[in-house]
């Protein structure tokens, strides 16, 4: 289910529409980097490209994050 999250970036309030799963994960990320959401939004608003909207950048943030994760050798197998 897509839900609307509003948050503070830099000073400006915004929202994103985002599915529970993302949002989840998202803040998984943002907490395993000791950072706030908001803050970790405005770290991909800053990077993703023109014309790309807010919402769809957090998406591939996530995705990206989880393809990372995926792609790395686990210590199991060294």
């Amino acid at each position: 289910m897509i839900v609307k999250r509003s948050l503070a970036i830099r000073g400006h309030a915004t929202s994103i529409s985002i599915e529970d799963k993302f949002w989840n994960r998202l803040r998984a990320i943002a907490s395993a980097r000791s950072l706030a959401i908001a803050a970790l939004v405005a770290e991909i608003d800053e990077a993703r490209p023109p014309n790309t909207n807010l919402s769809s950048a957090v998406r591939l943030f996530v995705l990206d994050e989880a393809l990372a994760r995926a792609d790395r050798p686990s210590e199991e197998t060294g």
